[in-house]
């Protein structure tokens, strides 16, 4: 019998073969939690073990409500330090990035299980990993003894073809998949992503499918291992013979859904659900308050770089922020000039982390303002104010927008960059 992506991993993490539904114990190969929910996992895990059980696997990041706006969090980040100098794991500090982007810049590969306090881990299957959020709890255990146990899912196959045809990006694939799967459609399912605009597509545009596959009820996504996810080792990261990843032909899936992307317009996720998708043409010219282009869904170099072209040599009518994802994705945006370019169209720059995605801290909305953002969630009091209205979209409608201070159609407004990845 065939296999899927998640069985294929989850047998290797195993030792042995397991099939969806079946109950096994895996060895975790990168654990990791941030500022908000390290704390819980950590006392857990010290009521069961004194000691970690292996600091090059534990990943603890700072990122979720940073920079500290309160004492209370301030004495939090320090005993997270403590617990970092203390254990030697892996500790990333404020301003370092989002705990998502740095295990992708230096953590995750291939075949690993990676369990996250966090339910965004299920970006890193991007890279053929078997991610998955879990509970400060369940993090405690595998903080002391670097197992867990799975159900394998039940996996659902995503079939992508066509050209995304510019402006359009990734952020506006994802959102008409939500729409199509809702919200709860793949519920404890690994949703495997494939086709010719999965094969054609940047890593960075992966990474922001999987991200949201949790938007689904999905246990992770995953996109099989190609010559493109090779080429993003060896140059990012300089690892080469990356194994090969493939589901099989004759596996078993509970579901099938096909996608032809000729057709497909700007989307939108209109409050205050994810899957409340429609096209542009139905909201567009809806007079909005601030912008927020960043994130683990859209904050990577290719995003700003979406966001540059269009806001370059133009004003923001709208409050615009703009969050690189990682110190490095800030470092590059600034060597090819897109921070000045976001300066000069009048955006504050975060340091690089979640910034106002959680509503902790930083552009928390006014009653009754409306933010478009290029994040993930548009729960009602998603960012600090249930009595604001949040609306998701891709980098490039989120630029446009800022610009008229209304959400507009990036369509048109620019010619096709004809390949060069540059803003010039």
């Amino acid at each position: 019998m065939g296999m899927t992506l998640a069985e294929k991993i989850l047998s290797k993490a195993s030792g042995k073969v397991a099939m969806a539904n079946d109950i096994v114990v895996v060895d975790v190969d990168v654990a990791m939690a941030h500022d908000t929910t390290a704390p819980l996992a950590i006392d857990e895990m010290y009521k069961m073990k004194e000691q970690v059980f292996n600091p090059d696997k534990i990943v603890i990041v700072l990122d979720h409500v940073t920079p500290s706006p309160t004492v209370i969090m301030s004495n939090v980040h320090s005993r997270l330090r403590e617990f970092a100098r203390k254990t030697n794991v892996h500790f990333y500090d404020v301003g370092e990035g989002i705990c998502h982007q740095l295990l992708i810049e230096n953590h995750i590969k291939p075949y690993d299980v990676v369990i996250g306090a966090d339910s965004h881990t299920c970006t890193h299957g991007a890279v053929g990993a078997f991610a998955t959020g879990m509970g400060s709890t369940d993090l405690a255990a595998i903080f002391g003894y670097g197992k867990t146990w799975l159900k394998v899912p039940e996996s659902i196959k995503v079939s992508v073809n066509g050209d995304l045809k510019y402006p359009l990006t990734p952020k506006d694939l994802i959102l008409d998949i939500t729409r199509e799967v809702t919200a709860d459609g793949a519920t404890y399912k690994a949703i495997e992503f494939e086709g010719e605009t999965i094969s054609q597509m940047s890593m960075s545009g992966r990474f922001t499918l999987c991200n949201m596959a949790i938007e689904m009820g999905g246990k992770t996504g995953l996109i099989a291992v190609d010559e493109i996810s090779k080429l993003f080792f060896k140059k990012e990261r300089g690892l080469s013979n990356i194994p090969p990843l493939t589901s099989d032909e004759d596996a078993i899936y509970v579901d099938h859904y096909e996608f032809d992307t000729t057709d497909l317009e700007p989307m939108i996720a209109f409050p205050h659900k994810v899957d409340n998708v429609k096209p542009i043409s139905e909201f567009e010219g809806l007079e909005i308050q601030q912008v927020f282009i960043g994130t683990c869904t859209n904050g990577r170099l290719e995003d700003l770089e979406v966001a540059a072209r269009f806001l370059k040599g133009k004003k923001v009518k709208a409050r615009l922020i703009v969050i690189p994802a990682s110190r490095k994705v800030y470092l590059d945006a600034l060597e090819r000039g897109y921070i000045k370019i976001f300066m000069d169209a009048g955006a504050v720059i975060g340091s690089p982390g979640c910034g106002p995605c959680v509503g902790r801290n930083f552009g928390i909305l006014g009653d009754g303002e409306i933010c478009l953002a290029t994040q993930n969630r548009n729960f009602k009091g998603r960012m600090g104010n249930p009595k604001s209205e949040l609306f998701l979209a891709s980098p490039a409608t989120a630029a446009v927008s800022a610009i008229y201070g209304k959400i507009s159609d990036p369509r048109g407004q620019l010619p096709h960059p004809k390949g060069s990845r540059e803003v010039s």
